[in-house]
């Protein structure tokens, strides 16, 4: 007698959707990106599969709080391209003060694959600058993640 085992492929449907809530105050905004990008991806579930999203939606607060190592608020720079001639320039220090939003949610979006399963991905990130956020339906489950200096 022969034991036959067999793998199985999970489908879209069957993998049921987690709401995770981190709060982002005091962590430092790689290894925190890093740890978003492995739950959006599904990479922390026993059914993770490349070519299927299986990742959890996260709730990201206290964006503003963020932390980053060195001086790298002032040498790092996030540059654009506007559309006209040349780049715009902005330090990581003027962007938090002005979009602190943007910082996690362009770290994490570089961690992602880049195709469009990776855009659906990221729809699931949601990051506010404040406290607050609008997803208290979703009951949200508490995470923690990332390193607090």
């Amino acid at each position: 007698m022969t034991l036959h085992q067999k793998t199985t492929v999970p489908k879209p449907i069957d993998v049921p959707k987690k709401w995770f809530h981190v709060d982002a105050e005091g962590q430092v905004l790689g290894r925190l990106a890093s740890d978003i990008a492995m739950i959006l991806m599904g990479k922390h579930r026993p059914t993770y599969t490349p070519h299927i999203d299986t990742g959890d939606y996260v709730v990201v607060t206290n964006a503003e709080k963020i932390v980053m190592t060195g001086r790298k608020l002032e040498h790092r720079h996030y540059a654009w391209y506007t559309g006209f001639t040349g780049q715009k320039m902005e330090s990581y220090g003027d962007r938090l003060q002005r979009k602190p939003e943007d910082l996690i949610y362009h770290a994490v979006r570089r961690m992602l694959p880049k195709n469009k399963l990776g855009r659906h991905m990221l729809d699931k990130l949601k990051v506010y600058a404040g406290p607050e956020h609008p997803h208290q339906a979703q009951q949200p489950e508490p995470l923690e993640i990332g390193k607090k200096v």
